[in-house]
C-alpha cells in the first residue's frame, strides 16, 4: 500500500482532514474548542473514519453480480473506500476536489466507463460532501452512491454513550430492515420509532448490525448529549435512505446518508433489477451532497 497522504482544509472554526487513499474524511476538529468528531479509527473496533460507498452499498450476495448475462465480483461497499488510484484534482481555499476514472482495472469488477468526483466544501462550521458521477460510456450505468461518517460519543468527560441520542427533524413512524447473518437484507423488519423523533444510544442498539431506514422522509438528523447539547447535524436531501450504525460497545455512531441498499437475500442478483439502484445516460452527469454542520 502506498503512503496515505492527509490533505487539509482549514477556516477559523474548523479543521478538516482528508486521507488520500479512498478519498476518506478523517477528521473534524473544532477549532474553538479542540474537540475531534471523526471517529480516529481505532481497529479495536473499526479501523475507517468515514468511507465513501461506490458503486454499491453493502453486501451483494455472494458478492456476486450478474449484467447482460455476465457474473462479476464485488466487496462489501464496492471499490471506492480503499483506492489508491484516487487522485487529487482540484484544491482552493475552501474546497478539495477528489477523483477516480475508471480503468482496465475496474471494467474487470464494474462493466461501465465513469468519473466519480467528491469534493468537500468548508463553509463555516459546515462541511458539505459532494458527489458527482459521469457517464463516460456508451450506455446506461447502473450505480449506488453513499455516506459512512462515524461520529464520536461520547466526546466530554463524565459522559457515556447513554447520555447520547439522534434527533429527527420531525416525528417519525420508522421500520428498520432486520439483516441476514451474511449482510443481506431480509424481509423482515423491526420497529424502531412509533411518532416520535428521537432514537436513544446504548450498547446494544447495533447488536442485530445496523438499522437501515428505506424512504426516509426526515432530511436532517442531529447527535445530541442530555448533558452538552446539540453536539452536531447531518442534512441529506439528495438521499432516499439512511442507515445507523456502530460496532457493539464502541465510542461513535454513523449517520449514512445512501443511494442504494445492499441486496435483499431473495435477488436474483441481475444489477439493473436490484433494490435502489441508480441509472445515468450516456452523457449525462449526477451530484447528490450531504452536510455536516458542527453545533
Amino acid at each position: 500500500m502506498k503512503n496515505v497522504e492527509i490533505h487539509r482544509l482549514e477556516n477559523e472554526l474548523l479543521s478538516i482532514g482528508i486521507k488520500s487513499i479512498g478519498a476518506e474524511l478523517c477528521s473534524i476538529e473544532n477549532k474553538l474548542t479542540g474537540t475531534e468528531h471523526i471517529w480516529q479509527g481505532d481497529p479495536a473496533f473499526w479501523a475507517s473514519h468515514a468511507p465513501i460507498l461506490f458503486p454499491i452499498i453493502g453486501a451483494l450476495k455472494d458478492d456476486t453480480y450478474f449484467f447482460e448475462g455476465k457474473e462479476y465480483h464485488m466487496p462489501k461497499h464496492g471499490f471506492f473506500r480503499r483506492n489508491e488510484a484516487i487522485v487529487l484534482k482540484r484544491e482552493q481555499k475552501d474546497q478539495l476536489t477528489f477523483g477516480l476514472k475508471f480503468s482496465e482495472d475496474t471494467l474487470k469488477i464494474y462493466p461501465f466507463k465513469f468519473e466519480l468526483e467528491v469534493s468537500f466544501i468548508l463553509k463555516d462550521k459546515s462541511l458539505q460532501v459532494k458527489h458527482e458521477i459521469f457517464n463516460l460510456d456508451t450506455k446506461e450505468i447502473y450505480f449506488s452512491i453513499g455516506g459512512h461518517p462515524a461520529f464520536n460519543a461520547p466526546l466530554f468527560l463524565g459522559e457515556t454513550y447513554e447520555n447520547y441520542y439522534l434527533e429527527f427533524d420531525q416525528n417519525l413512524n420508522l421500520k428498520s430492515h432486520v439483516l441476514t447473518a451474511d449482510g443481506l437484507i431480509s424481509n423482515k423488519f423491526e420497529s424502531v420509532l412509533k411518532d416520535d423523533n428521537k432514537i436513544q444510544l446504548r450498547k446494544d442498539l447495533f447488536d442485530n448490525d445496523a438499522l437501515i431506514f428505506q424512504e426516509i422522509a426526515s432530511k436532517k438528523v442531529s447527535l445530541r448529549s442530555k448533558h452538552s447539547g446539540k453536539i452536531l447535524s447531518v442534512e441529506y436531501s439528495d438521499f432516499k435512505n439512511l442507515g445507523i450504525w456502530a460496532k457493539p460497545n464502541a465510542p461513535y455512531v454513523c449517520i449514512e446518508p445512501w443511494l442504494g441498499i445492499a441486496d435483499f437475500e431473495d435477488t436474483n442478483q441481475d444489477l439493473k433489477n436490484k433494490v435502489g439502484i441508480n441509472k445515468l445516460m450516456p452523457t449525462q452527469s449526477f451530484y447528490a451532497t450531504y452536510t455536516i454542520e458542527i453545533a
